[in-house]
């Protein structure tokens, strides 16, 4: 039997403003990946939505960002070496405080600086670095097939490779642009399909129709996304037809 982990951002509400179905979504899902205040989220929300991965099993992960509020994280920026790490270090360590016994399952970086690291060593090393100074026994999760995997198993990381339901790709597996046309894909029929070809086959589809090989250990669907809550339902229930098991990150590295 295959088994994969579910992975969704989470906590990206911000005071008044509520984003994201987080509290529809999460009853779905094995592991969520939790706003740190730099592109979105601030501290009660973030508190909240650890605890509300608590209380559903859900595996808390920190989503850390280039420090871009207007942007929502999704400018690039050139930041040195420094600014990098000690960013990933505060944000990881605010998110750790909240939780029950002070331990954090994963690190996923967000938006930009996680589509830089996948081709720029120099931030693929700084993120890796700040993540072995916060704690050395959680995972990182990055780009299925990427040098940044590769850089992270070199330098003694828990690494978790990632494949994504709702994205479309490119021929040389990164995401396409969103500001491309199409680069977010909204049919639940298609990304069930895809998503699950491409964990069961290690099959992917491009956006131009060719074909890839990708192998993962965790899965992600965007809560932002519209029609998230009807997506990440019928994956689950679209790997359970498949025999497809969800589980925690911690069962598969």
């Amino acid at each position: 039997m295959n088994s994969i982990d579910l992975n969704c951002d989470m906590g990206e509400s911000f005071g008044m403003y509520k984003m994201g179905f987080d509290e529809e979504v999460i009853k779905f899902i094995s592991s969520a990946n939790i706003a740190c205040g730099f592109h979105a989220g601030d501290p009660i929300w973030m508190k909240r939505t650890v605890e509300m991965a608590e209380e559903n099993s859900v595996g808390v992960g920190a989503h850390p960002s280039f420090p871009d509020l207007n942007g929502f994280g999704r400018r690039s920026m050139d930041l040195s070496a420094e600014e990098v790490k000690t960013d990933m270090i505060y944000q990881i360590g605010a998110l750790k405080a909240f939780t029950k016994n002070n331990k954090l399952q994963h690190v996923k970086p967000h938006g930009a600086l996680y589509n830089q690291a996948v081709n720029d060593e120099a931030l693929a090393r700084s993120i890796c670095e700040a993540v072995l100074e916060v704690d050395s026994d959680m995972i990182l999760v990055a780009l299925s097939g990427s040098k940044w995997v590769e850089i992270a198993n070199e330098m003694g990381l828990k690494v978790a490779r990632e494949i994504f339901a709702d994205r479309a790709l490119n021929n040389d597996g990164t995401l396409v642009s969103r500001s491309q046309p199409g680069a977010v894909l909204h049919d639940v029929n298609e990304v069930v399909d895809r998503s699950i070809r491409m964990v069961t086959e290690g099959i992917a589809v491009t956006a131009d129709g060719g074909e890839i090989e990708v192998s993962a250990e965790s899965i992600c669907v965007h809560g932002d996304t519209k029609g998230a809550v009807d997506m990440a339902r019928e994956l689950r229930i679209g790997f359970e037809k498949a025999t497809v098991k969800l589980v925690s990150l911690r069962d598969l590295v």
